[in-house]
């Protein structure tokens, strides 16, 4: 594709994705040495570092290429909810626009001119519009990919940046061709559409170009076999941030923005074992009840549980918001009181006492170097408790909204 995006040198399985080696090393040393009052700033600016981890994404083409309706689809929105990219106005302006996700405002969209009308070469063009700031490209076209798609494309990988071609409105063209031809084979149409624009760019001189099919107003085609190929190529610490703003349009999706925030927990554990930890009446443990409250705030955030995203949810599925909320089981979809914390550690706290019961498989490596303080394991095991009962609820509301098993 375009050009190459380092990643950080660490093995996922057994390490944070957003720590290298070497900060896990000098972590392991001070917490032996000073316990965790010395880590607590390094895990501390980690955790400041993810709050500000930005992911901006140019989207490129034509006006009239489909471009606001992709930024909306990728935001979870439609053309009339508040803060939408407009739709199907007449580009008058050499400025890009900015969209930034409706729950995680610091992903952010950008709709860039059209090269088409402006003079500029497509090296001034990407300096124009300071292609440095973009992680990657999005170049949309609704019919053949023209020569400035072509030339934008050569300067962004000349740049060492990565860029991606998208066919939109496919569900049109399906539409006509299907009124044209009685003997109509909808694979085999997508796939010489696919050909053909993939042929035409290698003979431009675009070696290996993957071109992905989309309807964006009802995600279909190819739109989440993009998503996994912008995930795949982003390093660790951009790939969290998108894979937690993608829409929930899918039980999969659910399921990857669990894996995700599953490796947080050790970082709010770390932090309840260190910033003093304040009792919660009834337990024998300890624990800090801001810490776990707004742990299960922010999952539930990035889990579309919500009301903004519960409303924007039913809306694309055209049903009832109190449809999707009648399968949402409480505690912990209200309000987050130390009560409700209580309810919820009542079930735990036995279990939070053994090591072993955790299975340190949030992240191994890090639960051997803090694992032996009680604050740290009732602050894990009650997160986990609590994580995968949002991943339930988040499963059960995409089910109700898509009507899939």
């Amino acid at each position: 594709m375009g050009g190459s995006s380092s990643s950080e040198q660490v093995t996922e399985t057994e390490t944070p994705s957003f720590f290298t080696q070497e900060e896990l090393s000098k972590l392991k040393s001070d917490f032996e040495t000073g316990g965790v009052e010395k880590v607590k700033p390094l895990i501390q600016k980690k955790l400041t570092d993810l709050d500000k981890t930005e992911l901006n994404v140019a989207v490129m083409g034509e006006t009239g290429a489909g471009k606001s309706t992709f930024i909306n689809a990728m935001r979870g929105l439609q053309s009339d909810d508040p803060g939408a990219a407009e739709v199907g106005n007449t580009e008058t302006t050499m400025e890009p626009a900015r969209y930034s996700h409706p729950t995680l405002p610091n992903v952010r969209y950008w709709d860039l001119p059209g090269i088409g009308s402006t003079r500029f070469t497509a090296a001034k063009y990407l300096t124009e519009m300071r292609f440095k700031r973009y992680d990657f490209f999005i170049i949309i076209s609704a019919c053949r990919f023209r020569a400035n798609d072509v030339k934008l494309a050569r300067e962004i990988k000349r740049l060492g940046k990565r860029f991606y071609f998208v066919r939109s409105k496919i569900d049109a063209d399906l539409k006509s061709m299907r009124e044209d031809d009685k003997v109509f084979n909808k694979e085999e149409v997508l796939d010489k559409i696919r050909s053909d624009c993939e042929k035409k760019l290698k003979q431009a001189g675009i070696l290996n170009p993957a071109v992905f099919l989309i309807d964006s107003l009802k995600k279909m085609f190819d739109f989440n076999q993009l998503n996994e190929e912008l995930e795949r190529d982003l390093n660790n610490v951009k790939k969290r941030i998108f894979v937690l703003a993608l829409p929930n349009l899918s039980v999969e999706i659910v399921q990857r923005k669990y894996e995700i925030l599953n490796k947080d927990i050790w970082i709010f554990a770390t932090l309840s074992g260190g910033l003093g930890a304040v009792p919660v009446p009834g337990f024998s443990l300890t624990c800090d009840i801001g810490i776990l409250i707004g742990a299960i705030v922010h999952f539930r955030k990035c889990l579309g549980l919500d009301d903004t995203s519960l409303q924007s949810l039913a809306k694309r599925a055209g049903k009832p918001v109190e449809e999707l909320k009648v399968t949402l089981k409480a505690p912990l979809l209200g309000n987050i009181t130390p009560d409700v914390i209580m309810m919820i550690g009542w079930g735990t706290t036995a279990a939070a006492v053994s090591l072993l019961e955790i299975a340190l498989h949030h992240v191994p490596v890090i639960g051997s170097i803090f694992g032996a303080g009680s604050s740290f394991l009732m602050t894990l095991k009650m997160l986990s408790c609590a994580l995968d009962d949002l991943r339930e609820n988040a499963e059960r509301v995409v089910k109700v909204a898509f009507e899939t098993d």
